[in-house]
């Protein structure tokens, strides 16, 4: 019994912080965002928490509605409409929530 407890646990543990990470957000920023916004991810750190969680709230269809519909963002058209966005949007979420201007935390200039 305490084996099974004990791999439930470690399962749990595991599967929750495999779920999304920080810096696979900040790979996605740097590879897909530093071409329009500020290279040194400053931008990141012009919202609080709760302007990012609004942006990124319904699996971040706010913020790619955004960039749809600015005529500006023409460039980023196709990967805010593409599975890779929807796939991966829970870790860009983690990143832009980790780095908010409310959080306290910088991020790394890399």
């Amino acid at each position: 019994m305490k084996k099974i407890f004990i791999v439930i646990t470690l399962v749990l543990v595991f599967s929750s912080c495999a779920s999304a990470a920080v810096y696979k957000g900040q790979k996605i920023f740097i590879k897909k965002c530093v071409e329009c916004h500020d290279k040194r991810q400053k931008f990141v750190s012009q919202k609080t928490t709760y302007e990012w969680e609004f942006f990124m709230r319904d699996k971040g269809k706010e913020l790619a509605n955004v960039h749809l519909k600015d005529e500006n963002a023409k460039k980023s058209w196709n990967y805010f409409s593409s599975p890779s966005y929807s796939e991966k949007v829970k870790h860009l979420e983690d990143f832009l929530l980790e780095y908010a201007k409310d959080s306290g935390n910088v991020p790394a200039c890399n």
